[in-house]
């Protein structure tokens, strides 16, 4: 007979959009989009997972965003914005899933395979006292931004489909 300490604990594993997902449901009003594009999983990823490339043509207030010593799946990146303020980002960054948290901020993208395309998630948050308040005034525009996201998007992946 065993001990109930024997039995080994049921594992689960979330794919990169329910793991956003549910980052976004605990998360105090974080914002949160979703937009399929028709193009294979890899080009998309190859385009957002280029952080310090294309993270800045993505955000519109990022002047830059450098990884310093990225080695392997974690690395830690300074963020510029357009206004000059600088943020110290912890990054996760793998096949399908990005996480990017400061002390300030959170950020996540998710890519999974759909049908003949790809459904790509972009996550975007406060982390301080307060910052669920700032979050919801920016729920106004939100799906504009989202789309707008979507659009630059599918600009870099065409641009680099020619290059």
């Amino acid at each position: 007979m065993s001990e109930p300490g024997d039995t080994p604990w049921p594992a689960a594993e979330l794919g990169p959009l329910r793991r956003l997902r549910v980052i976004a449901g605990t998360a105090k009003n974080a914002v949160c989009a979703e937009h399929y594009f028709d193009v294979a999983p890899e080009r998309l990823w190859e385009v957002v997972s280029d952080l310090e490339h294309e993270l800045p043509q993505l955000l519109p207030r990022l002047r830059s965003f450098t990884p310093q010593w990225p080695s392997g799946e974690r690395f830690e990146a300074v963020a510029v914005s357009t206004l000059g303020h600088r943020e110290n980002f912890q990054v996760l960054l793998k096949s399908g899933w990005c996480l990017m948290q400061s002390k300030l901020l959170l950020g996540a993208m998710a890519a999974e395979p759909e049908a003949t395309g790809t459904r790509f998630a972009f996550l975007s948050g406060y982390r301080f006292p307060g910052g669920g308040s700032v979050q919801a005034l920016r729920r106004v525009g939100a799906e504009s931004r989202s789309s707008a996201l979507f659009e630059r998007l599918r600009r870099r992946i065409e641009a680099r489909d020619q290059s």
